[in-house]
Order: C-alpha cells, then structure tokens, then sequence
C-alpha cells in the first residue's frame, strides 16, 4: 500500500529519557538492535550516577544530559525533539521492551496515513507481574486496534486521546504543529499532546501488533499516589475534560473486569486485597480533585511525583 511505503522512506528516532537506567539498558539496546526499522538512538538523561551514560554510548546513542532537579515529564521531550533528526519520534521509558523484531515496524506504519498524527503499541505485563498489574496491562491494551478521532468522543469520551510514551511514535512536523509536549506538566504529556493532535484534526491510532513488555507491580500506597497525580493532572488540564467529556462507565467497567480476573486466579487473598486497593484508588483520585485546596506539604506527600510540586512552588 502507498502508505505503507511512505513510512519506509521516514527516518526514525527512538528517544528514551533515563535515570539510573543502567540495569535495563542492554536488555532494551539488544531488542532496538534486533528490529527491522534503523534508527537513531537519543538519551536524554537526568544525571545518572551509574553507568548509564557509558551503556547507551557503547550501543552507538547519542546522549543529551539535564540536571536531574530539571527533569519534566513535558519539557525534557520538548527538549529531545530538538536533537532529534528523525521524521517519526518513538518514545520509550527505560524499563519497557519491545517484544520482537517487528515492535517499531508495527508502531510506525500507521503513520503512513497522512491524518494519523501518533501511535502507540500494546504493552503486555512483564513475567513476573502481580495480578493487579497483569490485568491493568491487559484491560488497558486489548487486542482489538483503533483510530480515534474528534469524532469518537461519544464513543471513548476522556479515553478519546489517550496514549501512552512508554511505547509511542509520533510524527515529527505534528508535534511541532500543536508546540510540542506542555512543560510544567506533572504527568501525563502524552495524553495532553494526544489531545492536542485531536483537537488539531489528527487522528491516534492504536496498533496492538506492536508488542512491547513492560509493567509495574505497584503497592498500594503507590496506586494510592498515580491516582491522585491523575486527578491532579486532569484537574489542571480541564480543558481536556471540556472537550472529551468523561467516561464514567469505565471505570466501573475496570472493576468489573478486575474482579473477575482475581477471581479466576483461585486465590482468596486477592479479592481481599482488591476492596482496600480499589477504596485507596477512589480516594486517592478524590484527594487529587482538590489539590488546590489542600497545604502543599500535604500535596507533595501524597504524590508520586514530590519533585514537581517544589518545582510549582518555585514557579519553574
């Protein structure tokens, strides 16, 4: 297909903001190296006091360096954009691993369709992955791919430009369309900038053939923590909620099917812990809706990102 070939002819780069990354690079710098895409290898590192650094040399990456206090989830991919000569960017963290050869081929080659704006992949639970975190993965990236558009609101309303950068790709010139990723952002750049591309007539694909590994086995407390950045995240870019609407019937859709998944596990300990995990995930979320009215020391530790409100309270 006509599409197919363009993507062929775009040049690639793989960016991958690190800290203290250097026990997962050579697993994740051997799967880049297996795949039939070239590409340019970017780090973009937060000053790491390992050998991270000399690994993503020793693998032929070039390598941009910010002061660790500086890191923003937005601006330090902002700034990676600007050392970056591919046509099509793919984003990943440092602990997620495409899982054969095919990964970034299967990422990219939606972008083959002019008014595909980014991509993102399906990320599988890691071996090893507790139960919670084997159904999130599962729940959250299903085999079934889509293109969502403005015109889907009504279908996936707030779930409408979501994407993920832990294994994502994009279109250099649409980024640079919509400004590229918000800086001052306390998670959650990607879906920001997928609503960006939405708002701006692009579509996001999802494109489950392309398989990457990569999962967390949170506590509670740490479930706690993400879901009330969440809130504070959607509460801050209310916009995104204006534009999309909610979608509260997900959520009680996630429940439904993560009770189920517990169940079929066989094992009672884990319906026990689903009510406590699941009450810290409501009010976690609750908390986070009113984090203008709550001491930011109070803010700061309930967060999972302590660093970006010091960064608030300086104005930086």
């Amino acid at each position: 297909m006509l599409y197919a070939l363009y993507v062929v002819t775009m040049s690639v780069t793989v960016i991958i903001p690190t800290l203290n990354a250097g026990r997962h690079l050579p697993r994740l710098f051997q799967a880049l190296k297996e795949q039939t895409v070239p590409c340019e290898l970017l780090i973009i590192d937060s000053s790491s006091s390992d050998d991270t650094i000399a690994i993503a040399r020793s693998f032929g990456a070039e390598t941009v360096s910010v002061r660790r206090e500086d890191f923003d989830h937005g601006g330090t991919r902002s700034l990676a954009v600007q050392y970056a000569h591919g046509d099509i960017l793919v984003f990943l963290t440092q602990d997620v691993v495409p899982a054969n050869g095919r990964a970034l081929e299967n990422l990219i080659k939606p972008l083959g369709l002019p008014d595909v704006g980014a991509a993102y992949g399906r990320q599988l639970p890691n071996p090893g992955a507790s139960p919670f975190a084997a159904h999130t993965r599962l729940f959250k990236y299903p085999a079934e791919p889509c293109v969502k558009s403005g015109q889907d609101r009504d279908k996936y309303g707030i779930e409408t430009p979501f994407l993920s950068d832990s294994f994502s790709a994009y279109r250099k010139e649409a980024l640079l369309e919509i400004g590229l990723f918000k800086r001052g952002i306390i998670f959650g750049e990607d879906v920001y900038a997928g609503a960006k591309l939405i708002l701006a007539g692009y579509r996001i694909a999802y494109a489950p053939e392309a398989l990457a590994y990569h999962s967390h086995n949170h506590t509670m407390a740490e479930e706690f923590k993400r879901y009330f950045d969440t809130a504070v995240f959607y509460q801050s870019e209310a916009w995104i909620g204006e534009a999309f609407g909610t979608n509260s019937g997900e959520a009680w859709r996630f429940l439904n099917s993560e009770f189920s998944y517990l169940r079929k596990q066989g094992n009672p300990l884990l319906l026990l812990q689903f009510f406590p995990r699941n009450a810290l995930r409501v009010i976690g979320f609750s908390l986070g809706r009113s984090f203008r009215i709550l001491p930011r020391a109070v803010c700061r530790r309930f967060s999972a990102n302590p660093g970006w409100w010091d960064r608030a309270e300086r104005g930086t």
